[in-house]
């Protein structure tokens, strides 16, 4: 099965040897995501805002892939303060209606350039 290497300026660049994500058949996976802005490359200010700022990057990547959250089935978060997993969830709501998709939180001790939140995906679609 082909891979489709999936590109948009909607969502941050990658700042490393990765792809934002890769289409396999009807499974599409995506690069982790932090809280970078697309336009500057920056790390938005806050957890809240670096929260909203990743499931815009996701939303962004999903639709360049010809999908959308609804078609995500498996999130993994990365938190460098699980006492924020509550604010995951809180934001994620705007972004997911029920059912929503299957998920894992992992704290961890760092994320790249110092973010506070990284979440990556799985999403499958039909064509």
């Amino acid at each position: 099965m082909p891979k489709k290497i999936i590109h948009t300026d909607a969502a941050p660049k990658a700042i490393g040897t990765y792809s934002q994500a890769v289409r396999c058949g009807g499974t599409v996976y995506f690069a982790g995501q932090i809280g970078l802005d697309p336009q500057t490359m920056q790390l938005v200010p806050g957890i809240e805002q670096q929260i909203r700022r990743v499931f815009e990057n996701l939303k962004a990547v999903a639709s360049a892939a010809g999908g959308g959250t609804g078609d995500m089935v498996k999130l993994t978060v990365y938190l460098t303060d699980l006492a924020n997993f509550a604010r995951v969830n809180e934001v994620m709501a705007e972004y997911f209606a029920e059912p929503y998709p299957a998920r894992a939180a992992v704290g961890v001790a760092s994320l790249p350039r110092g973010a506070l939140v990284e979440i990556d995906a799985i999403m499958v679609i039909q064509d």
